[in-house]
């Protein structure tokens, strides 16, 4: 038990759970009509989907959990597991998804990982073909990705850097809008923009603080009376002639100087007293030369009232400071630069995207001639394959068509056929049938599955429409791309049924008044019962007989 060996089964006991464990080769899954066979691949599609819906959650559960075990034995994945913080358990992968009312996670080996992770991973190990997928076939827009994915090794490197080149080519054009843009501002505006330059530029401001230090100046200038008046008296009351503050601590000087001679325990003070003394004059001859330096500076006052007033000016238009008009000069400079860039390099750019598409066109026209020959030999091997799927009269060609120059090249690709003889070539999704349209993607797939690395390819009920030896022959192929690959089928047809390495039915089971589906891997016996149901309805003798000639012939 896979969730009992980590510790998990008590917890999943008690949850509604389906466990389902899938071998090598091909894996068939029947069961009645409304049994819910696609519960098993809706489960795998959710576990690698970007967005899953919350109605995937029983009516009366809190959560849905979606677990699958991967055996890797093909792919180095280590820088991957390694760039995303997971931890690598070497051929053993363990994704789980867990979706809850309140959002939905994704783990990998026990870490929580992005979509984008589990996208690549998806791409590595899986490759899912129902009925919606068949749909995508059909649609001309996907017939150039599986051209060029069937011809990668030819000029899929080249391919790759006609992209990136493309993408650079359109980003040029974005760039000569913009620089158009720029050149249609008009010569009243440009002027307009070289005056503010100009005006702000001519201030010539010194710093983002000149207005501050200038104000301080002026309030100096302004106040020098009172200044020189503040400063001299305290001058004089330091210094002066007659009862002057060191003519008093002169006197204490030499009273404490006296004690300290009696009682060395004075000496520090007197020391201390010395020094005051000393600082005392200092300051005193420091007022004094600030006293008689200062002057009523009229014509300097003059200066800072006028430089204030032009300061003053510039940030009123351009910003409350001058840290947000220097901003706007460098804002309104790099503008005018632009647009003189422009002016000058619109023609010059105009010539280099010219050159460029020049360029792109040419390799566009070379990776379109191999297109056209893989496409002959891609349309070739796929009317052999419909050819054996029981469409003898079947033509298949891939139009290759000129068009205007895209992010992947000039051409239009289309996949073509014509199932009877009298009827011309048409566009796959006019022409063909259901049964027709899963042929043409089967053989399609089984020549793909050649050369790719999937780990696992699953069909789900894409046989509809099919019977006879069509379904014959569609089964054995199946079986060829299960010799490559991992294979799980959801089948009705006994022909596919037959060719089962493993074989799974799938039921409902109801108990209290619960519905549940089951899932149970068939012996011999039972995978012969069970081709005998989906043959005849019944699983009488001659259907049992006809069975064992099915499953005898593999």
């Amino acid at each position: 038990d896979y969730y009992a060996s980590r510790g998990l089964g008590d917890v999943y006991k008690r949850q509604d759970e389906l466990i389902a464990n899938f071998d090598a080769g091909l894996n068939v899954i029947t069961g009645e009509t409304g049994a819910g066979k696609s519960i098993l691949i809706n489960a795998i599609d959710i576990a690698f989907a970007p967005r899953v819906s919350k109605d995937v959650i029983k009516h009366d559960k809190e959560k849905a959990i979606i677990e699958l075990v991967i055996e890797n034995k093909k792919h180095d994945l280590s820088q991957l597991f390694e760039e995303n913080g997971v931890d690598n358990f070497g051929e053993e992968i363990v994704l789980s998804k867990e979706i809850s009312q309140n959002g939905v996670r994704s783990r990998v080996n026990g870490t929580l990982v992005n979509q984008e992770f589990i996208k690549n991973l998806k791409n590595y190990f899986l490759d899912i073909h129902s009925q919606h997928q068949t749909y995508a076939f059909m649609q001309p827009k996907y017939h150039i990705n599986l051209l060029d994915n069937y011809a990668k090794e030819a000029y899929g490197e080249k391919l790759e850097k006609f992209r990136e080149d493309f993408k650079d080519f359109q980003h040029m054009k974005s760039q000569l809008e913009n620089l158009k843009t720029a050149s249609d501002v008009t010569e009243n505006q440009i002027e307009f923009l070289k005056f503010q330059i100009n005006e702000i530029d001519s201030a010539a401001i010194k710093s983002s603080s000149e207005d501050d230090e200038l104000n301080q100046e002026l309030e100096i200038l302004e106040n020098a009376e009172k200044l020189k008046e503040l400063t001299g008296s305290s001058y004089w009351a330091i210094n002066g002639d007659d009862g002057s503050i060191m003519e008093a601590l002169g006197k204490i000087k030499q009273n404490v100087s006296k004690a300290a001679s009696l009682d060395k325990n004075l000496e520090e003070t007197e020391s201390n007293l010395i020094d005051a003394i000393e600082r005392l004059r200092d300051a005193g001859s420091e007022l004094r030369e600030y006293s008689q330096n200062l002057d009523n500076d009229t014509e300097r006052l003059n200066e800072i009232q006028e430089r204030l007033f032009i300061l003053d000016k510039l940030k009123r238009k351009y910003g409350g400071s001058l840290d947000t008009v220097l901003e706007t000069f460098d804002k309104l400079s790099k503008e005018l630069n632009a647009i003189e860039f422009s002016t000058q390099n619109i023609d010059e750019l105009e010539k280099q995207i010219k050159e460029t598409e020049t360029n792109l066109q040419h390799k566009a026209k070379e990776i379109s001639e191999s297109r056209k020959n893989f496409a002959q030999v891609l349309s070739v091997l796929i009317q052999e394959k419909l050819e054996k799927l029981e469409l003898p009269k079947a033509r298949f060609e891939i139009s290759v068509k000129p068009k205007e120059l895209s992010s992947d090249g000039i051409d239009n690709v289309e996949f073509l056929i014509s199932t009877n003889i009298s009827e011309e070539m048409k566009p796959l999704a006019k022409v063909a049938s259901g049964g027709e349209i899963s042929r043409v993607m089967l053989a399609i797939k089984s020549i793909f599955a050649q050369s790719d690395d999937i780990n696992t390819v699953i069909f789900d009920e894409i046989d509809t429409g099919i019977s006879g030896k069509a379904a014959k022959a569609v089964a054995e192929k199946m079986k060829i791309i299960s010799n490559k690959h991992q294979t799980l089928c959801i089948t009705h047809l006994p022909a596919i049924a037959a060719q089962g390495k493993n074989n799974f039915y799938i039921y409902k089971e109801v108990t209290n008044g619960k519905t549940r589906t089951k899932i149970k891997k068939l012996n011999e016996q039972e995978i012969i019962f069970e081709i005998a149901r989906i043959s005849n309805g019944d699983i009488t003798d001659v259907a049992i007989e006809n069975a064992k000639e099915l499953r005898k012939a593999v």
